[in-house]
């Protein structure tokens, strides 16, 4: 399959390639492009307004982010999971939160609580009436502010690498549920055990949170995989 023209904003000449890495992600996270599909760079460059370079620069940003791939004299391709990728990225996440969540749980403050609860509102709020993309990045948020308020710089820094390929799995646990307001509901039970100040309750709720994820996603995955095969 090969991409076809998208109507993408302008581009400003400032900071071509984070621009056009910015527009590119946002419309594999929108599923514009299914997984396996060929990123034309002459036509990418046409859409956007641009010389090639750029756009090449762009590709090879979202490569090292996991969202694309490339292949000799072919080009770029929207990445493709199976089972076990997805289950290595679950597990170096677990890893993450695991200990960004016991750091946290003797220094939470009050201002960090009312921090979690209002992002935690927030994703009530978009599973009622926000996007795919609007849930994806609430729910990232809210993890996000567990690793930040941990106080690990350097563990701040590896989640947010990582971000890139979780959102693709969120999207695809989106898929696995109803009603988006249930994965919001998911995480009261961690704000819950971190009242408690125990580091104990606070890794078994992320535990079970994220491991619930983890087995969801691999075995749709496997499933997928045995019905190709």
């Amino acid at each position: 399959m090969t991409a076809q023209t998208r109507n993408f904003a302008a581009i400003q000449q400032r900071d071509l390639v984070n621009q056009i890495a910015d527009q590119l992600t946002e419309a594999l996270l929108k599923g514009d492009f299914r997984p396996g599909t060929h990123l034309a760079e002459a036509q990418l460059a046409r859409d956007f307004g641009v010389s090639r370079a750029p756009v090449r620069e762009a590709a090879r940003l979202l490569e090292s982010r996991g969202m694309l791939v490339s292949q000799p004299r072919r080009g770029f391709f929207v990445r493709t999971f199976n089972a076990d990728e997805l289950n290595d990225v679950y597990d170096l996440r677990l890893c993450l939160e695991r200990h960004a969540i016991r750091l946290l749980a003797g220094q939470l403050t009050a201002s960090m609580e009312a921090e979690l609860s209002a992002q935690l509102e927030t994703m009530r709020r978009v599973a009622q009436e926000g996007t795919a993309v609007q849930q994806i990045e609430a729910d990232v948020a809210f993890h996000r502010r567990l690793c930040e308020f941990s106080g690990n710089r350097r563990l701040l820094k590896v989640f947010d690498e990582l971000c890139h390929e979780m959102r693709f799995c969120i999207l695809l646990i989106g898929q696995l549920y109803d009603d988006p307001a249930r994965v919001a509901e998911t995480h009261q039970p961690i704000i819950e055990a971190l009242r408690t100040r125990r580091a104990e309750a606070c890794e078994s709720a992320i535990d079970y949170h994220i491991g619930i994820a983890q087995q969801r996603v691999t075995e749709m995955f496997r499933r997928q995989e045995t019905g190709a095969s």
